[in-house]
């Protein structure tokens, strides 16, 4: 059942040119109960005093199973974008308002299928962060593939890249691409990929009988995505879906 909290803002750092990455603590010293793939609104206003909120994945990294002590969220700047004016001047010690977790993003134990195709673009990476520890206890039990599809268009956006390659490296079974569509790396690694995200798809040569697809991000992505996996043989219920919308 979602909550109503108050959140004060502990630390934050910038991922990208345009995207922050802030970390916060309920003020009432409670743990957040979420399972990774699920969001949190964050209710404010705008200058006239109308009432508005903004929905932000929780990206901080855990398997659900004890509550979060640190909420861990990535904010895209919009210019002259009323969260933005929220969220990007926040400085540590303040507060903000917000509700949750929302949302079924989220990996389903009854998905026995022998491969997850990921699919992100910007801040639409979040969940897969949170997912990680999941990934790992899903794959140590063997039979099992995850490749995580990420677009940028170029190298300072892909966020979270580091800590994907990483786990890839550390992790057999879990394979990370950085889809980059519009520059490559100074340095290109073998894992790259040139073009969006829903081009690299054929390499992937998706099947009904062995996959299983997450979408997340820009709703142009999605949708291409989402049609050209059931142009693959997908059925509906083997994609899911979750479209970030940038708001002002």
């Amino acid at each position: 059942m979602a909550d109503h909290f108050t959140l004060r803002l502990v630390d934050s750092y910038m991922l990208a040119p345009t995207v922050r990455h802030l970390i916060f603590e309920r003020a009432d010293g409670q743990p957040l109960s979420f399972v990774p793939g699920q969001f949190l609104q964050v209710h404010f206003q705008y200058d006239d005093g109308t009432a508005t909120k903004r929905s932000y994945s929780v990206g901080t990294v855990g398997d659900g199973s004890s509550p979060a002590q640190r909420i861990e969220i990535a904010v895209s700047y919009v210019d002259g974008g009323a969260a933005t004016k929220l969220l990007g001047g926040l400085e540590n010690g303040q507060t903000i308002e917000a509700s949750g977790p929302y949302g079924r993003f989220c990996l389903q134990d009854a998905d026995l299928h022998p491969r997850y195709l990921l699919l992100a673009t910007g801040t639409g990476v979040t969940p897969y962060r949170a997912m990680l520890p999941l990934f790992e206890k899903l794959l140590a039990k063997g039979g099992r593939e995850v490749v995580l599809l990420y677009g940028a268009r170029n190298e300072t956006e892909l966020l979270y890249g580091e800590e994907f390659e990483a786990f890839a490296q550390r992790v057999p079974g879990f394979t990370f691409h950085g889809c980059l569509s519009r520059e490559p790396r100074a340095v290109p690694r073998p894992s790259d990929r040139n073009g969006h995200v829903q081009s690299v798809l054929a390499e992937l040569a998706p099947s009904a009988e062995r996959d299983i697809a997450y979408l997340c991000g820009n709703p142009n992505m999605v949708d291409a995505a989402f049609a050209a996996l059931k142009d693959f043989g997908l059925p509906v219920p083997q994609i899911r879906r979750e479209k970030y919308v940038s708001s002002r």
